[in-house]
This record gives structure tokens, sequence and C-alpha cells, in this order.
């Protein structure tokens, strides 16, 4: 992604030419170009699971959002989203995806433009076209409404203070008008101005905090490109507790202020599991990390940039053993690498992140608690043909149910996709595979990546041609044989079978909620899955 202007030596002649609408008519031939012209129509990138998300024709270099609380969670915030792209074809309209708010205007480099809805998208008229390779700035005043019908998954998340964000898979649209897919990462600057009394928060490092009279403005910026679906922002009565991490790393959690003393045990062992990871993987790929510990039932946590998102339940239900609520905070961690700082190219390549959070949580649980990772394996081998049945392969999942948005949330990503690793570990020795998953953050960090560079990157790491080995792995109906596991069995999938144990407390494996079944096995005891 081009994150700055390249200098004007290195633009085409044309990339500085529009198309210009003589100044008395431009207003007007804005205002008509919709009715005038082909009727508008939703777009999108052609995403195997999401077909509509995503827009073609430009290339975000970063948003600004600013966001005014009225201090209730049940009214719409005030909000001025404006977008820094490169146009990557001529284009007469700009489509934005966004579903859920009013409009009130929109500007294309300062200039009025006419804007009408489609389906899912906001489609934008500028006053004149812009040609391929141009630079272009997008304003839309528009309110951010938190109160969704039942058919919505996702957007702002109502708390017990305040509200927060839980944007995948595509919700990011329904609070912000953006191109909501992640393989269009940008950079964020977020401000927010709250009533007195509240804080806010965002991903990535407080650049300014302004008190003016009865309200107060937080600003934060990233420093490295996100993908829209894991913004975040916190809004709360809340307390932020600061500490250090590996190298200095800036470290702050966001709890509401009278939990700030119970949940402490919790907070205070954040360091030491980015330091695990770190020798798993290498170094921390952002400016700052933290836990936002939410009074809310999502029924999941989700790995937000930076700030990962948590039920508060999570940490205070004594039902939940020690050793599964850290197993549960390295998943989201381990997802700062994988699907953060390396996203999913598409969605089909959900397994990528999900199946590597699964993998180094199972790996966690096994190192410090004994948990026995092989086992947990072979339950997940015993299961995967049922669950290929359900939800598809791990790099070929079934499109969710009409109506379930985020139904691809299967345990087919998750735990059947760590015994994809498995299997490829098995097959290629555990130091190869060690030096993969070194390689690929590194290699692809701040981008997006696919199932295919994955298979590409295990082939020269390894030496090896793997492309039948993993294309059965990743796409076959059945479960292939386990390299070394020749005992192994996976159950007939057309048979009724009583549900495999999970990992944790012998609970169901792939426990519903809508949203998932299970970040690794869907939380046990009754708990709310994992994203």
């Amino acid at each position: 992604m081009l994150l700055n202007p390249p200098n004007e030596a290195q633009r085409a002649p044309r990339s500085r030419r529009r198309r210009k609408v003589p100044a008395m008519l431009a207003t007007a031939v804005s205002l008509c170009l919709l009715a005038a012209g082909a009727p508008a129509t939703p777009l999108g990138i052609g995403d195997r699971l999401y077909p509509q998300l995503g827009n073609p024709g430009y290339d975000v270099a970063s948003y600004d959002l600013a966001f005014t609380y009225p201090g209730a969670n049940d009214k719409p915030l005030q909000a001025v989203t404006t977008i820094d792209a490169w146009t990557t074809e001529d284009l007469e309209r700009v489509n934005l995806d966004f579903a859920h708010g009013k409009v009130e205007s929109v500007e294309v480099d300062g200039e009025p433009a006419s804007f009408r809805s489609a389906g899912e998208d906001l489609v934008v008229t500028p006053g004149e076209t812009l040609p391929d390779g141009s630079w272009m700035r997008i304003t839309v005043r528009h309110t951010s409404d938190p109160v969704y019908g039942k058919e919505r998954e996702g957007g702002w998340v109502r708390t017990a203070d305040g509200l927060a964000m839980a944007n995948q898979a595509d919700a990011a649209h329904v609070v912000f008008p953006c191109n909501d897919h992640p393989s269009d990462k940008a950079l964020f600057t977020i401000r927010v101005t709250a009533p007195n009394g509240y804080t806010a928060v965002a991903n990535g490092l407080p650049t300014d905090v302004d008190r003016a009279g009865g309200s107060t403005t937080w600003t934060y910026r990233t420093r490295h490109p996100m993908a829209t679906e894991l913004a975040q922002v916190s809004i709360g009565r809340s307390k932020v507790v600061h500490r250090k991490g590996p190298h200095g790393l800036p470290v702050r959690d966001v709890v509401a202020a009278e939990d700030r003393e119970r949940l402490e045990p919790w907070l205070k062992k954040t360091p030491g599991q980015i330091a695990w990871m770190e020798k798993k993987v290498g170094q921390y790929p952002f400016e700052t990390y933290g836990l936002l510990m939410a009074h809310a039932s999502t029924g999941f946590e989700l790995e937000t940039q930076t700030l990962s998102l948590f039920e508060r339940e999570l940490f205070t239900q004594p039902a939940f053993p020690k050793w599964y609520v850290e197993s549960i905070m390295v998943h989201e961690l381990a997802h700062q690498w994988f699907g953060d700082s390396v996203s999913p190219r598409t969605w089909s390549d959900l397994w990528l992140s999900e199946g590597h959070a699964t993998w180094y949580e199972a790996l966690y649980a096994a190192e410090t608690a004994g948990r026995p990772f092989e086992a947990r394996m072979k339950a997940a081998y015993a299961a995967s043909d049922r669950w290929r049945a359900a939800g598809g392969p791990p790099a070929a999942p079934k499109a969710p149910s009409p109506g379930k948005k985020n139904g691809i949330f299967r345990p087919n990503v998750y735990d059947g996709a760590a015994l994809v690793l498995y299997a490829l570990r098995q097959e290629i020795g555990r130091a190869a595979f060690e030096s993969l998953e070194r390689t690929w953050v590194s290699r692809h960090r701040d981008g997006a990546a696919s199932t295919a560079d994955f298979v590409a990157l295990a082939e020269e790491v390894s030496g090896r041609n793997l492309d039948g080995f993993l294309q059965a792995w990743l796409y076959g109906e059945k479960t292939p044989p386990m390299p070394g596991q020749p005992e192994w069995k996976s159950v007939d999938a057309t048979k009724a079978v009583k549900k495999a144990p999970t990992k944790t407390t012998g609970k169901p494996v792939g426990k519903s909620t809508g949203k998932s079944a299970g970040k690794s096995s869907g939380k046990s005891a009754g708990k709310s899955a994992r994203k």
C-alpha cells in the first residue's frame, strides 16, 4: 500500500489533470450526474465469502475519524470521516462501504459532491472525473448510530458505561464509511470528543488531549497500517493502566475504574505473554498493546489492533480455570502477528489468522500449564471430517448463512486449521516449521497475504514441493492421514456421534454463539467464542 504521495516528478502527467467541469456548472452537474448516468449500484472486490465488501478503483492510505459522543450510548454520535486515497483507475464515482447512519454531506478534494445509498454502499459522485493515479480526499459528515436491529452483527458494542467496537468481519462500515476489506489497510487517526468524566481510548498511541468547557477530545494515531475490521474505540468511565513490556513497549489496559485492583492479577501477565510470543515468532510488531475489558456481553473476544477486546466476565467468573483464561489472552495476543500485522488477503484466508492464534493458544497452555498439545491435535483430528462437512475445508470455508454474516467463524478455521499446521510441522520437521513461522510474519509485516503465499513460503523454507500435500490438507473434503500418526482416525461425518470434548473442560467443541464456533473451541462452560 502506498502510504505517502510520491514525489511530483514521479507522477505521470495525466495523474495531475482532472477532467474539469466549468466552474458555474460544477455544482449542478455534480447533483445531476447520478440521475443522468447509469444507476448507482453497490460494488465489491469479489471476495468469495463477502462479494460486496471492499470497492475497486482506489487504495486507501489513511483514515481520519472524528466522533462526538453525546453522553448516552443509545444516541447517534456525530462523526466526520476523512479518507485519503490513490485512485487505481479512472473514477467517475467512488463507492464507499457505509450501511448505518445518516450522511449529511460529502466533499471530494474540498468541493461538494453528490451522494446516494446503494445497498450497503455510499456512492459518491464528484464534480469531475478522478483520473487513474491521482490523490483524492473524501470527507463525509455523518452520524454513527450504536443502535441496530436484530439483523446487524458487530459495529458499536454498547457497554455498561459507554461504547466499544467489534467490527469483524464486515461491520466497520456500519460505524464509518470505508473500504471495508482487510486487503486495503491504512493508517488511522482517531479523535473522540466526550463529556468530561468519560475516557476515550483507541488504536495506537495518544497524541493529544484537549479539554474545553464540559468536554474532552482525545486523539490517537497508529504507526502501522490497519484493516478496518480491527479498528477500536473505547468510550466509558474507565481507568487506563500503564506498564512496560519487553524492550520498553508501552502496555496500556482499559478497565472500569472500580475493577482496577480486582483485575490487576490478570493485567500484569501481559508483558510475560508478549515475551513468550517473541521467543516463538520475533519482536512484537506494533507500537503498543493492551486489553480492553468491557462490561458487555459480546459472545466473543476480539483482536482489535494494539487493544484487544475482552468480556470482563472472562476474568471475573470463577468457573474458568486460570490456565484457560491465560491461553485465551495469548490467542488474542498471537493475532497481533497473525491476522493484524499480517492480514488475510481474502476472507477465505481466515484460517491463516485463526489457525495460528489457536496454535499458539494451545502451545502456551501446553508449555505453561501442562495441557497436552498432542492430545488436543488428536481430538481435533477425530472431529476434523465433521468440521469439514459442516463448514468446508479450512482454506475454503462455506459462505455464511443469510443473516449470519459472521457465520464463517466455525471450528474448521480454528482447531481445524491448527491441525493443518500440526500436519505441516510433522511433514517438514520442527526446525523448518519454526523458521517458516518467523519468516512469514517478518516478510509480510504490515501487509496482507494469502494461502498461496503461505504455501509458497513453506516450500521455500523447507526446500520441499508441498503443493500436493497442503492442497489436500487445506482444500480436501476429507482429512488426509496424519504424518507420523497412522493410528489417528477421523470420525465419519455422516454418522451420528457424541460431541468431541474440548481441550478445556470437556464441554462440547464448537459452542455456537452466532459469532464463531470457538476461537479454538468455543468457550467452555457456556462462555463466549474468540475471534
